[in-house]
């Protein structure tokens, strides 16, 4: 079974190849004019430019390592002798390559946000195809008889490699956009926590905007007239995350995108002209309109490489380098071509917007809202109530009105708020400052005021409603940095895991989402397994009715990166209950627990022997072939494991114990208590001691931890004996 996504790339590079096909089949193929086409699509993807922010660094890797490709071109269009027919055949494929990566960066380019988001491991996919395409035309290139120089065919021997390695390389998933991905499809639209995870969503792909949604509805409509045939629940995922994307921005929602939506002038200035790559920051990729150079000498546009020191970095973001300073300087040169260069391409610079700062009231709903903060510090509680309940609503409504709210001096009063002797007042002003936290300027200012550990009292003590929506708080405010640590240090923590065990479905859900953020920061995994987190979560996956399987595992994953994690996670109903999952689950609970039990078994392979006493290993098969491009790829690095287990012991075995060693295998897949059933005691005996040779070469253990491992084995046999 392939999934849609996968579908979508075959039929794809089916259709590139029968193009490719045809136009050789009806005219000569002259070998100067298929360099220069090759050449020409080089020059098309360089001038793509942006890319999306999902598959940005891939997008890059590949544009670069086909332009190295230009002096190989350069030299064949130079050779003045009769190419070879093998010649001309690897240049018919590098075109046939070439078409495929074209197609796949201009949907990184300008296709749908929302479809590369959610298809992002199908579309890593197709990277690694156009890689393999890459890697096997260059491989059969003959060099020699096209009189390449030397240098460039050691060139070309170093990009084989980086094709081979990029196709190896396992993408590492950005985790928080996962999880907000996750929390945006699966749940209600009506929740504080949930509209959080869509505002962040909207941020992150760069979807906030009207401008910016309109685009997103042509993109959405090609995909839905491209993937009509396959019906899936993904086209469907998209069309529901639009709409909630729209709502938030205040559009209609629609059953489809509109006919004819106003392409934004962003856009259409990034397909006409393509910007020369110096002229743009490298954190924004957009235009700078005041470039700074930094310590490193690398120059940023000042406004983003402001906010990156203020964030508490100290390292050049493009190389990595430790600033020996903090200041910067002017780069007026770079200014000045910029100017010369817009002025030649007429080419408008966007216009700076000004500080943010407090508005003065122009009319009377701006008066009424100021009249509200000033209300929140009265000293009639009815005044106060009134003010908290009307402030968190507005902060509910729209962008804007959390703007106004924090620039009219909201957010003080609020955290003083979190600390008064009434349950509704709390109630309220924690929900507002959850609000007020999508925000990310918003998020700082509520960590200045010293509301973190107001917030976690709440947790402790509040009301349910109070409790769950402290817990949402936490989660916003966690995604900086900054304040993992202190939610961390301010024990935040064990207050959230007794939500996770206690409270309602949502204070579990907002207290898992909350721990899942907070657990990226190594500190807080330990002070989190220390408090429990590990038993919390395992009776919450055996609570399948409550729908939180995929988020469960995928804290179990993050936690069993850390050796206490791993020690606590990797227990025997545990690794029965990833079996089970793997075989009943959903196609993401099979991924999720596949990717947990290689995290486990690769640091301890007995854990692989009990799961193989559970009947893991046709499960695995199935995964590899039916599941989630993740998932299967998790599944074969599995499988390759076992293979090498048992290559080990096949490729040691002694002439004069055949029979012994070909039965060690079996005794780590299918148990000694079975081979006891069917040998003698005395060849079982042998065996056994075989087999703790084998384990103490192996892993040079000494008795005394070959012994440990031997009564951990002996209750794995038990179970199932």
């Amino acid at each position: 079974m392939v999934s849609a996504g996968e579908k979508d790339i075959e039929q794809g590079f089916k259709i590139e190849e029968e193009n490719d096909n045809q136009s050789n089949q009806t005219s000569p193929i002259d070998k100067r004019d298929l360099v220069y086409e090759l050449m020409g699509i080089i020059q098309i993807i360089s001038s793509y430019g942006e890319y999306r922010r999902t598959q940005r660094k891939e997008s890059r890797n590949l544009v670069r390592r086909m332009k190295l490709l230009i002096p190989l071109l350069e030299e064949i269009r130079d050779f003045e002798g009769q190419i070879p027919e093998s010649g001309i055949a690897c240049l018919v494929k590098m075109k046939k390559a070439f078409n495929c990566a074209k197609k796949l960066l201009k949907t990184c380019h300008c296709g749908s946000k929302l479809y590369l988001a959610l298809e992002r491991e199908a579309v890593i996919g197709r990277f690694h195809s156009v890689y393999e395409k890459l890697s096997q035309t260059l491989d059969g290139m003959p060099y020699e008889e096209l009189g390449i120089s030397d240098e460039e065919k050691e060139q070309v021997e170093l990009m084989i490699v980086q094709f081979k390695r990029s196709k190896k390389r396992i993408d590492t998933q950005d985790m928080e956009l996962a999880m907000d991905l996750m929390v945006s499809v699966s749940t209600e639209n009506d929740r504080n926590a949930d509209s959080a995870s869509i505002e962040r969503l909207a941020k992150k792909l760069e979807l906030h905007t009207v401008e910016d949604l309109k685009a997103e509805m042509v993109a959405v409509k090609e995909v839905i007239k491209e993937r009509r045939a396959h019906n899936d629940e993904n086209t469907q995922r998209i069309i529901d995350l639009l709409n909630k994307l729209k709502r938030l921005a205040g559009m209609e929602e629609e059953t489809g995108p509109s006919d004819e939506p106003v392409m934004p002038k962003a856009l259409e200035k990034s397909i006409s002209i393509a910007i020369p790559n110096e002229f743009l920051c490298p954190i924004t990729l957009q235009i700078m309109t005041d470039p700074v150079i930094i310590s490193t000498g690398q120059t940023y546009e000042r406004e983003s490489i402001q906010h990156w020191l203020d964030s508490n970095h100290h390292t050049c973001p493009k190389t990595g380098e430790t600033l020996t300073h903090l200041s910067v300087a002017p780069n007026f040169a770079l200014k000045n071509l910029i100017e010369e260069w817009c002025s030649k391409n007429n080419f408008q610079l966007p216009t700076k917007e000004a500080p943010a700062t407090p508005p003065s009231p122009s009319a009377g709903s701006d008066e009424k809202l100021l009249s509200l903060i000033k209300d929140l510090s009265s000293s009639h509680l009815e005044v106060q109530r009134k003010a908290g309940t009307k402030i968190r609503m507005l902060s509910k409504e729209n962008p804007e009105k959390r703007t106004l709210i924090a620039n009219y001096g909201g957010i003080p009063p609020l955290v003083q708020l979190l600390s008064y002797p009434d349950s509704k007042i709390q109630e309220d002003a924690v929900t507002a400052l959850l609000n007020l936290s999508i925000d990310e300027s918003n998020k700082r200012l509520i960590s200045k005021e010293n509301a973190i550990p107001e917030i976690i009292e709440i947790l402790q003590n509040g009301s349910i409603g109070a409790k769950e929506n402290s817990a949402a708080a936490l989660f916003s405010l966690s995604m900086l940095d900054e304040n993992k640590v202190a939610i961390g240090s301010l024990n935040g923590i064990p207050p959230l895991i007794d939500l996770l065990k206690n409270g309602t479905i949502k204070g579990r859900k907002d207290a898992i989402t909350a721990l899942f953020n907070l657990c990226f920061n190594h500190v807080n995994k330990s002070i989190a397994i220390q408090a429990g987190i590990v038993a919390s979560l395992l009776q919450l996956l055996a609570k399948k009715h409550l729908d939180m399987v995929d988020e469960t595992l995928s804290i179990l994953l993050i936690l069993a990166t850390h050796p206490e994690g791993r020690q606590e996670i990797g227990k025997l109903s545990f690794i029965e209950t990833l079996v089970n999952l793997m075989k009943d689950g959903t196609s993401k609970n099979k991924e999720c627990s596949v990717a947990v039990l290689l995290e486990l078994s690769t640091y301890n392979s007995n854990l692989m022997l009990a799961a193989l006493q559970y009947g893991v290993y046709e499960h695995l098969v199935e995964i590899s072939k039916e599941g989630t491009d993740r998932g299967q790829r998790k599944a074969k690095s599995i499988l390759q494991f076992m293979t090498k287990l048992n290559r080990y012991h096949t490729d040691n075995a002694s002439p004069n114990d055949e029979y012994i060693e070909k039965n060690i295998f079996k005794v780590l897949q299918r148990g000694m208590w079975v081979l006891k059933e069917s040998v003698s005691n005395d060849d079982y005996s042998k065996i056994f001691a075989c087999l703790k040779y084998k384990q103490l070469e192996r892993d040079s253990l000494t008795e005394k931890e070959f012994d440990s491992d031997v009564g951990y084995l002996s209750e794995v046999f038990a179970t199932q004996s």
